[in-house]
């Protein structure tokens, strides 16, 4: 049994390997600039038309979508260098006054046809041109390289259809879910003890470091965007970036939220130094009613990163479940600090801070408050597009049905 899985190990990296953006972008992009070289080599009147695989290899991104957008400026921006250095080589030739008018020129030029991040390969194309004896076969050689780089860079993502990366996007997400519920446990075992400053203050430092995570996560999420949009293996790429990006958002508000209850029991740590934060009954709840909600937040990033209707639906149920009960914990823990309050009013609005905050990682958690969310995103796309794509449709009706029945189960 050692033996098999010994063997299959490196199958199993093999195979996670191959989804990876950066191995996938690695052979794309070299597969991409060879094709391109070697047509370009018969097109091209150049002896090497180095151009064609430098287009190709710079076109050539993980996504069919950023393909298209950085292939259309990229070509911009050769054609736009290209014109520079002919308009230079007719009135001035080059000197090195005229390198430094061509180079400025060049980038003016750059941000006013809008290439973005392709500004530079304005005045790199305008150089490469103007130094050369043979403007106008060179020019038009040049414009031709960077149409067969462009071409073949699109045509790798349309004929080998790039991965979709809404798996990875969810493991992220998932992730940063977990990474929350650690932080909110260690932070609920020193409610109810005495905790030195460095403690709570090391807490709020892990608080803050989740602004990190949630611009990785954030990253991911859009490279899964970028994924879905114009791929042909993607048949409602729409439901999948309005409930991960809606889903995300939320997460994020809840580590803000959870970085100013970390500050509050800091500042709460500074004024108790010699004496628990609060009262053994009251920091016992406290710290029940973290652990509960941080089994939510898990629960919350799992319904949002599940494609399978049942499987959405029995996660919504464990979800609307685990807030219950929080909502249980929470009014009781209301109770205990109001009656230690009236005991001892120190720091009275420190205690009466830490409730308004969990309160508000509750509430944006909340099932009724997820589906208005969605609602207002689905309602932003035309009825047309809703209709036509069935899981949208489905999933746009149901949230309707709920909000229509929530004041009947309120009354």
């Amino acid at each position: 049994m050692r033996e098999v899985r010994e063997w299959t190990a490196p199958a199993v990296q093999f195979v996670k390997r191959r989804r990876d953006p950066v191995a996938v972008q690695t052979v794309r992009s070299a597969a991409a600039a060879t094709v391109a070289y070697v047509i370009a080599l018969r097109l091209s009147p150049e002896a090497a038309p180095l151009t064609a695989p430098l287009t190709a290899l710079l076109v050539v991104q993980v996504t069919l979508y950023s393909t298209l957008t950085t292939g259309v400026r990229r070509v911009n921006s050769v054609v736009a260098g290209v014109v520079v250095a002919i308009a230079f080589s007719l009135l001035v030739g080059l000197t090195w006054w005229s390198l430094g008018l061509l180079i400025l020129a060049s980038l003016v030029v750059g941000h006013v046809v809008r290439v973005h991040e392709f500004v530079p390969e304005v005045a790199i194309s305008a150089m490469l041109v103007l130094g050369v004896t043979t403007v106008g076969d060179t020019a038009w050689a040049r414009i031709l390289e960077t149409l067969i780089g462009a071409v073949v860079g699109l045509g790798f993502n349309l004929l080998l259809a790039p991965p979709v990366w809404v798996e990875e996007a969810g493991e992220s997400i998932e992730g940063m879910a977990r990474r929350v519920r650690q932080l909110m446990l260690r932070i609920g075992e020193q409610a109810a003890v005495r905790t030195p400053v460095h403690h709570a203050a090391a807490r709020l430092h892990e608080a803050r470091r989740l602004d990190h995570d949630i611009v990785e996560v954030d990253a991911a999420l859009r490279q899964a965007e970028d994924s879905l949009r114009l791929n042909p293996r993607v048949r409602e790429g729409l439901l999948h970036r309005v409930v991960l990006r809606t889903g995300l958002d939320t997460l994020e508000i809840c580590t803000v939220v959870l970085r100013v209850l970390a500050r509050t029991l800091t500042d709460l740590a500074k004024e108790r130094e010699s004496e628990p934060l609060f009262e053994p009954e009251a920091g016992a709840a406290l710290e029940q009613l973290l652990s509960e909600i941080a089994d939510a937040v898990v629960s919350f990033a799992v319904l949002v990163t599940t494609s399978v209707s049942t499987s959405a639906e029995s996660a919504e149920e464990r979800l609307a479940a685990e807030l219950r009960q929080a909502a249980t914990t929470r009014d009781k823990l209301a109770q205990l600090l109001l009656e230690g309050v009236q005991r001892d009013a120190r720091q009275w609005q420190l205690h009466g801070a830490v409730l308004t905050e969990v309160n508000r990682i509750l509430d944006e958690m909340d099932t009724e408050h997820r589906s208005r969310r969605l609602l207002e995103e689905l309602d932003a796309h035309p009825r047309e597009q809703r209709e036509r794509l069935p899981r949208i449709g489905r999933l746009w009706e149901r949230l309707r049905r709920k909000r229509r029945e929530a004041p009947h189960r309120s009354r």
